[in-house]
């Protein structure tokens, strides 16, 4: 039996706890033991055993079995992964016998022979390794089913500025360098990372994405990193967090500029250990993931340090991706709109194949503030409403109305903003984590809408 597993000893006899130490300590990682039933529970969720030694009674004259019975089923409703084998004197083997009924792997008698023991006890631990690789994968399945998004869109295009674009991604494709793609809403940071991926050595296992703009502050380490059983209020089941699903594959984290200072500094530790821990545990669990990730953000903005930590910005840009706004490779407009074209003329079964040079002119002269998905949004709209057989001018119903008020709706909004700031700064004492608490919005949220305005 190699060295290797988890398992805790649960008896009142001290004696026992410390036979049971000297004997196993050859062969387990980690032993620990316990002489109060009640206490189970807790050594389980700090520590995730494997295998869990259990005594068939407790109190002074007890006999029944009925106490190992009862901490049996609390462990193997709790914690099904975990071994549970029973330790029993000569007479309560009808007992135990029992308890194999109710969910033990096995029982061994006391006073225990060692290779009795050794040989149960190593048949417990593969059947919890193996119980605890099928949850793991019936994890992965679940979050991602949920969690991978298949894009809907080609990369296109031949302007100059995507060419470049494609060249980067061409070269570096082929290494695990982590990689930052910097870019306006829209503009497609989505479709590179899924580009990064699919021609990398790692295509065969997940690309994994997590938005970070959307996940509540409460919930970035759970997200990140999973959580065990019972480790705050909701988590009613072992989770695995998106650096476990995606090992072997590549994680892309989306709106990175988002991630709060205190989530940065754990991020940061997971990449250079290449490790960590499900929130709740102490096991550690190895990662291997080509980590590209996306923000919206400025450089400039992001190498702040109010913002964003300098360490980590350096681990996460060995190589910085710019990926240029519509606006400038409008020569790439013909070719995305042929595409959504085709795309939604077939979603919609409309019979419109091509668009006029009249229309293709109105489109290049727009100024595209939410990029190539406005685009998309705006062809789909066009051809939904149009009854020609070619879409005209007049069926591309750009977004001028919104364009013409957004500079003075902008100024309005950010006016209301800054004095809701700066009032809630004031009514907090200039302390910034109880100002971002009255504002409802987490404290990078604050430090950067405060150097926006000057605060």
């Amino acid at each position: 039996m190699t060295k290797q597993g988890k398992i805790l000893i649960v008896d009142d006899d001290s004696d026992v706890l410390l036979s049971g130490k000297i004997i196993l300590k050859k062969y387990f990682t980690t032993i620990k033991t316990c002489n109060e039933p009640k206490n189970i529970v807790k050594f389980i969720e700090k520590e995730l055993f494997d295998i869990v030694l259990l005594d068939m009674n407790f109190s002074t004259g007890e006999t029944s079995g009925k106490e190992g019975i009862f901490y049996l089923q609390k462990i193997h409703e709790q914690f099904p992964w975990c071994s549970v084998v029973m330790s029993t004197a000569y007479a309560d083997v009808n007992i135990a016998v029992e308890a194999l009924k109710k969910g033990a792997v096995d029982f061994v008698v006391k006073p225990w022979d060692k290779q009795k023991l050794l040989a149960t006890l190593n048949a417990a631990l593969e059947l919890a390794i193996s119980k605890k690789s099928i949850e793991k994968l019936e994890e992965k399945q679940v979050t991602l089913l949920n969690s991978v998004n298949k894009s809907n869109i080609d990369f296109i295009g031949q302007s100059k500025a995507i060419k470049n674009v494609f060249t980067q991604i061409e070269k570096l494709a082929k290494t695990d360098a982590n990689v930052l793609i910097l870019g306006e809403n829209g503009t497609g940071k989505e479709l590179v990372a899924r580009a990064l991926h699919e021609n990398s050595q790692r295509n065969k296992h997940a690309l994994v994405k997590v938005d970070l703009g959307s996940v509540p502050e409460s919930l970035f380490e759970s997200e990140l990193f999973g959580h065990v059983k019972g480790a705050f209020t909701d988590a009613k089941n072992n989770r695995a967090g998106k650096f476990e699903i995606a090992f072997g594959g590549s994680l892309f984290l989306d709106e990175i500029g988002n991630l709060p200072l205190s989530m940065q500094s754990k991020l940061l530790s997971v990449i250079q250990d290449e490790e960590f821990c499900r929130l709740g545990s102490n096991e550690k669990i190895k990662t291997d993931v080509r980590l590209i990730c996306a923000t919206n953000l400025p450089y400039e903005k992001l190498n702040d340090e109010k913002i964003f930590r300098r360490d980590l910005l350096y681990r996460i840009n060995t190589v910085v991706i710019h990926l240029p706004p519509l606006r400038e490779r409008k020569d790439d407009i013909p070719l995305l709109v042929d595409f959504f074209i085709k795309k939604y003329t077939k979603k919609y079964h409309k019979k419109i194949t091509k668009i006029s040079k009249d229309a293709i002119k109105k489109l290049q002269k727009y100024h595209w503030p939410g990029n190539v998905r406005e685009l998309e949004h705006i062809i789909e709209r066009s051809l939904i409403m149009s009854e020609n057989q070619e879409l005209k001018t007049d069926d591309i119903l750009l977004n001028i109305n919104t364009a013409k008020t957004e500079n003075v709706v902008q100024l309005n909004l950010e006016e209301i903003e800054k004095n809701a700031i700066n009032n809630a700064l004031i009514k907090a004492g200039g302390n910034l984590s109880e100002t971002a608490k009255i504002l409802g919005i987490g404290r990078t949220t604050l430090y950067r809408k405060m150097e926006k305005y000057g605060l």
